[in-house]
């Protein structure tokens, strides 16, 4: 929704610069908070896992283990905001006028970076604890704060990118204002298994490291084909940026709404696994995948019927507008190909599965997206990175599914 109304906001602007712009800058973030990702799925999973074993101190170990890593890892990334932003910007393509504006987006977002961060250990933790309504108020008011305040400060402070970037920053200290009042209203009881000591923390540690580990390469991986998509559109021309840009709100929003159910999978299924309960796991994960599997056809309905009139309201830019028409076919099907990844990346969390997970996403990125890309490229043009970007996640998700027997392999000997 925040990527959504940015766009909105900068595509009905006076140059088609500022979309590229925070594009741009918005690839820098997602590096960042991508790369800090690990944190809420190996959390998520963890937590949920010790709620099935019913061990509290393990419950509270969970969540001081990643507010830790959170804490002095935001804090690095501001003391080293300077040299972040001088090698991503020479790292990522775009014209002077684009860079210059994604800078100074960049210089004002990068103080949401403790926020954000720290919140996605709440999340994790609360899904893990079984709790998806917490990480929604706190959605929510994150997504609303964000929106209002964007809307304020680029329409009645005239502060264009500036504007969108600190709307950002109001909106994730609101939503971590409230994950701390939600915190110490109803968990309260659990700061008692808090530890000051260090052998505590290490006690589990080995296996949140090895999980943490495989997540975070994985989403290295994932970074790596958004960071190029929009790099490589960048490379192109301002107006390919700014409509590939629009167009990925597209998966986005589709994603986001599958996440609900990857989200529900990691908290059920880990908390099945946990407890060792075989019938409730099977039955969990069907369910799972019958209710993406419609989502992805309902979405790829909408897309068909409505994908001009949603190009519309991301961009009043007419470029933008006749030329988008040309890719609307690769997102009206990203849907159908790629639901199955979001569900299964739910499910492989909950069972801290990430061995599988890291692999698949390896092969996917390499084999399926990078490959097709530069042998595409010279015949397709900007087609190229579309089509890569639809195998990509279509690899995703077979692969899981090829995956999964041997990674709940050790689950068969379970009783229901």
């Amino acid at each position: 929704m925040l990527g959504m109304v940015d766009m909105y906001l900068m595509g009905h602007l006076d140059s088609v610069h500022f979309m590229g712009a925070v594009a741009l800058g918005g690839v820098i973030f997602n590096f960042v908070y991508w790369g800090f990702a690990f944190l809420r799925m190996s959390i998520s999973g963890l937590a949920a896992q010790t709620v099935g074993r019913e061990d509290k101190q393990e419950m509270a170990l969970v969540l001081q283990r990643g507010l830790l890593i959170a804490v002095s890892g935001s804090l690095l990334l501001l003391l080293l905001q300077i040299p972040l932003a001088e090698f991503s910007f020479w790292l990522l393509e775009g014209s002077p006028e684009v860079k210059a504006i994604a800078r100074d987006y960049f210089f004002v977002r990068i103080w949401a970076a403790p926020a954000a961060i720290t919140l996605m250990v709440f999340y994790g933790w609360y899904l893990g604890m079984q709790n998806a309504i917490y990480p929604m108020l706190i959605a929510v008011t994150v997504n609303l704060v964000n929106v209002v305040t964007s809307f304020l400060f680029v329409h009645h402070f005239n502060m264009q990118a500036e504007g969108v970037a600190l709307g950002s920053v109001v909106g994730q200290y609101s939503g971590l204002i409230l994950a701390l009042v939600i915190f110490f209203r109803k968990y309260k009881w659990i700061i008692p298994e808090f530890t000051s000591t260090v052998a505590p923390l290490l006690k589990n540690m080995r296996q949140f490291i090895n999980v943490s580990s495989d997540i975070f390469i994985r989403t290295l991986c994932i970074i790596a084909v958004f960071t190029f998509f929009t790099s490589r559109s960048a490379g192109i021309g301002d107006v390919t940026l700014a409509i590939n840009s629009a167009l990925l709100q597209y998966l986005f929003l589709f994603a986001y709404f599958l996440d609900g159910f990857a989200y529900a999978g990691e908290a059920l299924v880990g908390k099945y696994y946990g407890a060792r309960n075989k019938t409730m796991l099977g039955g969990t994960i069907r369910k799972l995948m019958l209710l993406g599997a419609g989502l992805a056809i309902l979405f790829t309905l909408i897309y068909a019927l409505m994908g001009e009139s949603l190009l519309r309201l991301f961009t009043k830019q007419s470029d933008v507008l006749d030329q988008g028409k040309d890719y609307l076919l690769w997102v009206t099907l990203i849907p159908l190909v790629s639901f199955a990844s979001f569900i299964w990346d739910g499910i492989y969390i909950g069972i801290t599965a990430s061995r599988a997970m890291r692999n698949s996403m390896i092969i996917s990125a390499i084999l399926f997206f990078f490959i097709p890309f530069y042998l595409l490229f010279p015949h397709v043009q900007n087609h190229a990175i579309w089509i890569s970007m639809v195998l990509f996640m279509l690899a995703r998700g077979v692969l899981l599914t090829i995956l999964y027997p041997k990674a709940i392999r050790s689950f068969n000997e379970f009783k229901p």
